[in-house]
């Protein structure tokens, strides 16, 4: 699909979110309260002209430097403009002009009610972000919302993510995935295309690809299934199944490719806003205030080389090795279940 039909679907076809033929681009309503208030300060018509698919604002964003990919018409931005501060900064970067004129043209309007103007926003492809000006390694943390499936060259965007971020920053965006490969002829229908279904990766060959990129070892922080409800896209998509996820990626170095276990513990002191009695790394790391809490040597790095590192204490250090960290060891000849006959492929 070229990058013309996707600014001209997102430009000219749709108007607003109610112009949207599927739910795949959209947002449930349960969202936290701290987000709820940030969102009520934003402009409407920016608001009305949203199409993402999950939350990308994580935690400790205070003073941070944030780049949004296919920021839009600015919801995003506004918002994470408001949980970085007067000293952080939010950069939006996107291809289609009309998304960007509604941005800019109410960014006086949410720097007299911040009380601070700390946005600023590329036309670009997000493929290409070489070529915006951008400085290598200098932000804390890279959003996207519904966008890389818009992609027409997916790897090259995670290869620039990577470029920019700092060391130990994070990419946090939510995305469509499939449960399969798109066929060919179903990436070639320019509706399906535009409503974030048949560009969607099949969510193996993501993992592949973010790992290929640099970022190892991905974590799944949240999922839903995508309904469709539209009898007659529901039809052109059968019998493929779709999903809105989003994933945090860490360019950290020394992160392994397995869950291996050094004996090291973490607890969390409280201490983010917004998050006084636990905090969520991802669907399978839920950190109760003041409770010890195992972990592997590449979550102890996810905690211990990035800007969380001064909201827990951490017990241990990689001097003595123990093998894969228990219940992760599904590829071990010493957990394999000899139950199983052999010659079976999984």
């Amino acid at each position: 699909m070229k990058h013309e039909s996707v600014q001209d679907y997102y430009g000219k076809v749709l108007q607003g979110s109610d112009d949207l033929q599927t739910n795949a681009c959209c947002t449930p309503d349960a969202m936290p309260d701290y987000v709820k208030a940030v969102l009520s300060q934003i402009h409407d018509e920016v608001l009305t002209r949203y199409y993402g698919c999950g939350l990308v604002m994580p935690l400790a964003l205070d003073g941070a430097k944030v780049l949004d990919l296919g920021c839009g018409a600015g919801r995003d931005v506004y918002a994470l403009a408001q949980l970085v501060g007067p000293t952080g900064r939010v950069v939006g970067v996107d291809m289609t002009p009309e998304q960007l004129d509604v941005a800019r043209r109410h960014q006086g309007w949410h720097a007299e009610r911040f009380g601070f103007d700390n946005v600023e926003f590329h036309q670009g492809y997000i493929e290409e972000l070489d070529k915006l000006g951008l400085e290598p390694g200098s932000f804390d943390v890279i959003v996207s919302n519904c966008v890389l499936n818009l992609s027409t060259d997916k790897q090259a965007v995670l290869r620039g993510a990577y470029h920019l971020l700092k060391p130990g920053g994070e990419m946090y965006f939510s995305d469509v995935y499939a449960d399969r490969r798109v066929p060919a002829a179903m990436a070639q229908d320019e509706v399906l295309y535009g409503e974030c279904l048949s560009g969607a990766l099949y969510w193996n060959d993501f993992l592949s690809y973010a790992k290929r990129a640099g970022f190892d070892d991905p974590r799944l922080v949240s999922h839903r299934p995508l309904t469709i409800e539209n009898p007659a896209l529901e039809a052109r998509i059968a019998p493929l199944s779709f999903t809105s996820a989003t994933y945090r990626l860490f360019r950290l170095d020394g992160l392994e490719p397995a869950c291996e276990d050094y004996g090291q513990a973490v607890i969390y002191k409280g201490t983010l806003p917004h998050a006084p009695h636990a905090f969520e790394l991802d669907d399978h790391h839920v950190m109760q205030a003041g409770k010890v809490f195992p972990v592997c040597g590449n979550t102890w790095k996810m905690l211990a080389d990035t800007r969380f590192a001064s909201h827990f204490d951490f017990i241990g250090d990689f001097s003595t090795h123990y093998g894969i960290f228990e219940g992760c060891g599904g590829e071990s000849p010493f957990e394999r279940d000899e139950s199983v006959a052999p010659g079976g492929c999984c």
